[in-house]
């Protein structure tokens, strides 16, 4: 029998506490946006550079409408003007995003061959996860060889701050981000999920300090792993490598040894990536 793990949305529940919105006003932001992206994708290797007038020909709006949203993707970097001509092109803000998609490409892709080996070595559950806004994603999550196991679940969101993978991923946070992150709401998903701000700092000191994370039944009911972070060749968390299964397999005695074979799959990875320990940023 499979033990089967569901995603669970806390925002789903936030959600409905919310006060009703103006249907209008959400309306006209969200056409705004779509109306943002889509002079973005108006831009093409032919159309390098546009002016005003064209691109509000091509979009088919005013002329006011594409010059607020011009400037204001120019003020975050997305666009560019040719002081000269005054045309614009898209900015290098782009490339800079661009880099982040890049990068979880190649984590995804580099760590393959080593995933599928720890999983040979532990016969559990294998994940590489990322983080984005309040959940870890898991990029892969191989399965486990044996009868009873996890469900694996590629691209299923999990809570950060109480999965393995999420407390490595968090240690890697700069303060002001951290700050950031715990300002959002957190529902427990254990009685002992680290909800409290100081029961959440307190696993993540002890990540940097180990090196690795521990998940003990914090996520879900029978649940433990152990993860290690991913470093980026700039020496920050680009991501995390976890092993997780039954607590019936996977005994407290273990969780030491586990970690230095999970640890080692992570720095293997790492070094893939450009990593040196010389360059690991201390926080």
């Amino acid at each position: 029998m499979e033990t089967q793990i569901l995603p669970h949305d806390p925002a789903a529940s936030e959600a409905k506490k919310q006060p009703n919105r103006n249907p209008r006003r959400d309306s006209a932001r969200l056409s705004s946006v779509t109306t943002a992206i889509h002079l973005m994708k108006t831009f093409s290797a032919r159309d390098e550079d546009l002016g005003i007038s064209e691109l509000a020909k091509r979009l088919g709006v005013a002329k006011s409408t594409v010059h607020r949203l011009a400037s204001a993707l120019l003020d975050e970097g997305l666009l560019q003007q040719n002081p000269e001509t005054g045309r614009y092109c898209l900015g290098v803000g782009l490339f800079t995003l661009g880099s982040l998609v890049r990068a979880r490409l190649d984590v995804a892709a580099e760590s393959r061959n080593i995933l599928n080996e720890l999983r040979e070595k532990t016969g559990e559950n294998v994940r590489l996860a990322v983080l984005e806004r309040q959940s870890a994603v898991l990029l892969h999550d191989l399965e486990s060889p044996q009868t009873l196991r996890l469900r694996s679940a590629t691209g299923q969101l999990r809570p950060a701050f109480c999965s393995a993978e999420g407390l490595c991923l968090l240690s890697g946070l700069r303060e002001p981000e951290l700050k950031k992150f715990l300002t959002l709401p957190r529902v427990a998903r254990m009685p002992n999920s680290p909800v409290e701000e100081e029961a959440l700092r307190l696993h993540l000191r002890k990540v940097k300090r180990q090196g690795y994370a521990v998940e003990d039944e914090i996520c879900d009911e029978g649940t433990r792993g152990i993860a290690a972070p991913i470093y980026n060749g700039d020496g920050r968390v680009l991501a995390a490598v976890g092993v997780a299964g039954p607590r019936v397999r996977i005994r407290k005695s273990q969780f030491p040894k586990m970690a230095q074979v999970v640890i080692a799959a992570a720095d293997q990875i790492s070094e893939r990536l450009g990593y040196s320990r010389r360059q690991k940023i201390y926080l």
